[in-house]
């Protein structure tokens, strides 16, 4: 099977833009419908971690450990965690916290993490 696409990654309407493309420079581009699919309710007025999140709700969709089992070409498992309580700040305010965990598989040959090796 092939690399994942952007498409299936990121979300619907997801391109690799080359430069001087329609947008200001070449680049990743994602869409707000793409990243309202995944929750995001105003993506104009939403954190850098609210995009964050969002991506990465797109991309567990089709990074899950099913898919990687049956595509060899496939390096990346997206799963959902445990969620907890902590507590922060001086009034010890309760949170919850949410984890999705990120699995990088590769042939082994290094220690570091390279984002060319996936």
């Amino acid at each position: 099977m092939p690399e994942p696409t952007f498409v299936q990654t990121f979300g619907t309407g997801t391109v690799r833009l080359a430069s001087g493309a329609a947008a200001p420079s070449s680049g990743l581009f994602i869409p707000d419908s793409a990243l309202q699919a995944a929750g995001l309710a105003n993506p104009s007025t939403a954190t850098a971690e609210g995009h964050l999140v969002a991506v990465t709700i797109n991309a567990q969709n089709y990074l899950s450990q099913a898919n990687f089992d049956s595509n060899i070409d496939q390096s990346l498992i997206i799963a959902k965690g445990f969620s907890s309580f902590t507590t922060r700040g001086t009034d010890n305010t309760e949170y919850r916290q949410d984890q999705i965990t990120l699995s990088l598989t590769k042939i082994d040959g290094g220690a570091t993490i390279d984002p060319d090796d996936y």
